[in-house]
């Protein structure tokens, strides 16, 4: 199948920012946003009509203790009793009326089914957006917290590191540039990374995991796409 024409660009660009593609479909495509500007300038497009309505709705911040089991869920945590009377459990299946979250990634789907859920007014715990990045079995391998002025990765227990490799994160924005380098991974604990400016001056389509040689790529672009993730508004 050829990606590159202009109504398979529209229409796979048109369901990625809506939700609806999914599994395979949508891995495969953010890949291609890595390689083809023309696929991130269709991208940027499709974002900035329908961004327009997401944006009018109210958002809504999870309590605390939602997001300590939203850590506990994807294995960064330990899950730790809460004595309230207000504890809200994640679902395990999805509610009829919520099919459309089947497009989403697996951490998107259980923190946005929190936020529907928990409807009532609280203080924001950590502002910011977050990303999960998934093996090919969907377990989670690092976990990115995108915050005012930094970016902090937590390698999980789940990640097995090659000893002469490194691993480096990338953004790629969907006004079609070329992925820009945000650092190299952790191998295990954490890492904070400086915020590039641009994360508030272009549409962030996509994170990728690139497999490098030790020190980094050595041409300034990703060498092997290993793994591709999306922020999600906390």
């Amino acid at each position: 199948m050829n990606y590159l024409t202009e109504e398979r660009q529209n229409a796979l660009s048109s369901e990625y920012v809506l939700g609806s593609l999914h599994g395979p479909a949508r891995v495969r495509f953010q890949r291609l946003l890595m390689q083809h500007n023309n696929m991130r300038h269709t991208l940027w497009r499709w974002e900035s009509r329908l961004n327009e309505l997401g944006g009018a709705l109210p958002s809504v911040q999870p309590a605390p203790e939602v997001w300590e089991r939203i850590q506990a869920r994807l294995g960064f945590t330990t899950a730790t009793p809460i004595a309230s009377t207000n504890v809200v459990t994640l679902p395990q299946r999805k509610p009829r009326g919520l099919q459309w979250f089947a497009g989403l990634s697996a951490a998107a789907a259980i923190l946005m089914a929190v936020l529907l859920v928990n409807l009532q007014p609280v203080e924001p715990l950590l502002p910011g957006q977050i990303a999960v990045v998934q093996s090919e079995k969907a377990q989670a391998l690092w976990l990115i917290e995108l915050r005012e002025d930094q970016v902090v990765v937590t390698a999980t227990d789940k990640f097995t590191a090659l000893d002469n490799q490194d691993y480096e994160l990338w953004m790629v924005a969907a006004d079609g540039r070329p992925p820009i380098s945000l650092g190299l991974l952790p191998k295990q604990g954490k890492l904070s990374l400086p915020r590039s400016v641009l994360f508030d001056q272009v549409q962030v389509a996509a994170l990728a995991v690139s497999l490098e040689p030790l020190g980094g790529s050595p041409t300034g672009q990703p060498t092997t796409v290993l793994y591709t993730a999306e922020l999600v508004a906390m």
